[in-house]
């Protein structure tokens, strides 16, 4: 935890668009409605490139709430009664979306933002928040790398019910255009608002709507996640028994032992299927996923609990790819689980080796690093690379940063 005077900096920081939920939540309190609807109508024109270019109706919401189609024109209402949705509802499904698939790639790779209001929370779904954030050492489903996030709000395991609680509050602000259905173009609807005699059905439209979008945004991070999950352990197909099998009992055990998270994945790069044919060679072989300093839970447990996940896992491996294909499939794994992840422990030396000691060359091999973290070697400093790529000083895992760190 960094709380001292530091030397000041400026930092510029880019993105398609700096349009927040909390922009819209700011508008809605104070009750600027024509200027709410003016806000969205720039983010679908301007922002997406035009309301055709957003998702329309779906078409069996029962069986596939993720595959969409679009080019929906701007003034069409699809639906009937409650389900009606006009061009407002298809804008607030895509933000939704967008969510969706980004919070499904922070929990596949172990990054927590430490900060998620809906001030940080980004209608094209990009991380916006560079304050307290962390990537994962030891998985821990409550860690949250904001040491002022008592309540573990951000933690990692909480972070895609925060951003759906942050999308609630923007369905809140855009509610009665949400509502409105086809009187969304009615002059009195845009000038005055909404009619007492019509209200109830608006306000009955508005949250089956906002129900509606919150089924799809689980639907699309589920399967968001499971793709790339499906892609870092190295396997072509999803079959509906590995979520259990294999995703959740990898995390309950990585949690159990207190292994490094992204480390993890990496290790599992670099087996072969045949060196795990018996228990014995997988026992051994799970010693490799084990810290420097030992493993929490007692080394035989470790070994006989990494040990049976790994011959699940070896069985999906040959069922996928079959024999004698270990270097494509270690090769595809490499592209999609990073050598390098910049770790807090990593950021803090970078910080106090640059600061303290002036050693502005090593900004340079870290910036290098995580620009291409998939490279095997950076070709600049190899002692800090291979350093900065192995297994973390345990004083220095589960860092916590403040708002101004």
């Amino acid at each position: 935890m960094r709380e001292r005077m530091e030397p000041g900096a400026i930092v510029a920081r880019f993105a398609q668009s700096w349009i927040r939920l909390g922009t819209f939540d700011l508008l809605r309190a104070r009750g600027e409605r024509k200027l709410l609807r003016t806000l969205a109508t720039y983010v679908a024109e301007h922002v997406y490139g035009g309301w055709e270019k957003l998702p329309g109706k779906l078409a069996s919401p029962e069986t596939d709430r993720v595959t969409v189609t679009r080019g929906v024109a701007k003034d069409a209402v699809e639906g009937e009664g409650k389900d009606a949705e006009n061009r407002f509802v298809r804008l607030y499904r895509e933000i939704a979306r967008r969510n969706a698939t980004t919070v499904a790639a922070w929990q596949a790779y172990g990054f927590m933002n430490g900060v998620l209001n809906t001030d940080n929370t980004s209608i094209l779904g990009l991380s916006m928040d560079y304050g307290p954030f962390a990537f994962m050492d030891n998985f821990d489903p409550s860690y949250t790398p904001n040491h002022d996030d008592h309540m573990l709000r951000y933690s990692y395991r909480n972070q895609p019910t925060i951003i759906w609680w942050n999308l609630v509050r923007l369905g809140e602000a855009l509610g009665e255009f949400l509502g409105s259905g086809a009187r969304v173009e009615d002059e009195e609807f845009v000038n005055q608002g909404v009619r007492e005699n019509w209200a109830d059905e608006l306000v009955q439209r508005a949250e089956n709507i906002i129900d509606q979008t919150g089924e799809e945004y689980k639907a699309v991070f589920i399967n968001e996640y499971k793709r790339l999950m499906t892609a870092r352990l190295g396997l072509k197909s999803q079959k509906p028994s590995d979520f259990d099998t294999l995703f959740s009992e990898w995390l309950d055990l990585m949690e159990a032992h207190e292994l490094d998270f992204n480390q993890s994945f990496r290790c599992l790069c670099d087996l072969k299927t045949a060196d795990l044919e018996t228990g014995e060679q997988r026992e051994k072989i799970a010693e490799r996923f084990f810290h420097n300093d030992g493993v929490a839970g007692g080394e035989d447990a470790a070994r006989q609990r990494i040990g049976k996940w790994l011959e699940s896992w070896q069985q999906r491996v040959l069922e996928d790819w079959g024999e004698g294909k270990d270097d494509e499939r270690i090769a595809a794994m490499k592209c999609v689980n990073p050598k390098f992840v910049p770790k807090g422990w990593v950021l803090d030396e970078l910080i106090d080796r640059v600061e303290r000691k002036h050693e502005r060359d090593v900004l340079k091999t870290v910036m290098n690093m995580t620009l291409n973290p998939f490279e095997e070697k950076w070709g600049v400093d190899e002692q800090d690379e291979e350093r900065f790529c192995a297994d973390p000083p345990k004083y220095n895992r589960a860092m916590q940063c403040s708002c101004s760190s």
